[in-house]
Order: C-alpha cells, then sequence, then structure tokens
C-alpha cells in the first residue's frame, strides 16, 4: 500500500518572532484593547423563580409532591425522590431547626476574623426534613450556644431592601420562649 503524502501539514514550529508583554510595554507592536460590553440573563426555573419571589415578599415557599407526600424547600420542579411532578404550593413558617452547622474563623474572602462566621443548613418547619433546608446565616447567637436541633426564626431584611434573593433574610436567629 502506498502512503499519501498530506500537503496540509504544518512546519514542526511557527516561523516569525515572538511578542511579549514587554513589546507592549516599549511600543514595539501596535495593539488595541476592547471589553466587550455584554448584556445576559438567565433563568432559574419557574420553581425557584416563585421561591425568590416569595423571599421578596417576606414568605418562604414550598411545593407539594403528592405521591411522595413532601413539601418541598427549596423548591424544584420535581421530586427527586419518585421523579414525579410538584404542584401546589405551601406558603411556610419562618422558623426550622439546625440540621447542621459550621464555625468559620474565615470571611467570605478567605480572611482571617477573631469573631466567628455562624453558617449552616437550616429544615424549614411544615417541610419534610429529609434531607431539606437550605444553608444560611445564624445571628444573636455565640458559638457555644449553637446546636445541632436549635429552633430558629428568620430575620428579614425590611421589605424596601429586597430584591427576590436568598440575602432577603439575613440570617436566622434562636427562636426563644414567646416568638
Amino acid at each position: 500500500m502506498e502512503k499519501k503524502e498530506d500537503n496540509k501539514s504544518s512546519p514542526p514550529y511557527a516561523p516569525g518572532t515572538h511578542v511579549g508583554t514587554k513589546d507592549i510595554y516599549q511600543k514595539n507592536i501596535t495593539y488595541t484593547w476592547w471589553e466587550p460590553e455584554i448584556q445576559y440573563s438567565w433563568s432559574l426555573g419557574p420553581a425557584y423563580s416563585k421561591f425568590l419571589q416569595g423571599l421578596k415578599e417576606g414568605k418562604i415557599l414550598g411545593v407539594n409532591c403528592h405521591k411522595c407526600d413532601r413539601v418541598i424547600t427549596p423548591p424544584r420542579s420535581f421530586c427527586e425522590y419518585c421523579y414525579g411532578p410538584t404542584e401546589g404550593w405551601v406558603e411556610l413558617k419562618d422558623t426550622g431547626t439546625i440540621n447542621t452547622y459550621s464555625i468559620s474563623y474565615l470571611d467570605p474572602n478567605a480572611n482571617r476574623i477573631e469573631d466567628p462566621i455562624l453558617i449552616g443548613v437550616i429544615s424549614i418547619d411544615g417541610a419534610r426534613p429529609d434531607p431539606m433546608g437550605f444553608m444560611h446565616y445564624f445571628g444573636e447567637m455565640s458559638k457555644d450556644e449553637i446546636h445541632i436541633g436549635m429552633k430558629v426564626k428568620a430575620v428579614w431584611k425590611p421589605e424596601e431592601e429586597r430584591e427576590g434573593s436568598i440575602t432577603d433574610i439575613k440570617y436566622f436567629k434562636p427562636l426563644r420562649g414567646g416568638e
């Protein structure tokens, strides 16, 4: 069998002069700088969009899975247990139970801090806790007070400051006797 020559083969190296950052600073080459102004948006989907709208209104919403008999929050368009569709919105209390937590001596930018940040997963009252809930900050408690099973309540931003984000809840505080 005769071997065909490939006329499209590239040379073993690219001839020419390599250009470096130094050439730009010394103005040895002509160049231009362009920063595109790109606008974009994305959809969170119907379930999460409605959940975030609820937060803007000061409500925690969940959805029903009638097949599993569960209320799910944060909501999903389908049940991850039975893969059935979810339907029927439910307004839940803004109270819950700490499932797990972490005590962090690093701020969100990984800088060391003296007073720790308390963060963890809360199961919202009225939703199934297996394993449901969402991660959020804790406040008005110390690292010595926090514990798994602690009852907590949402502390909301003022209505005029809410924007439809999980941060519309500033943090969860301990639920004390008369609250």
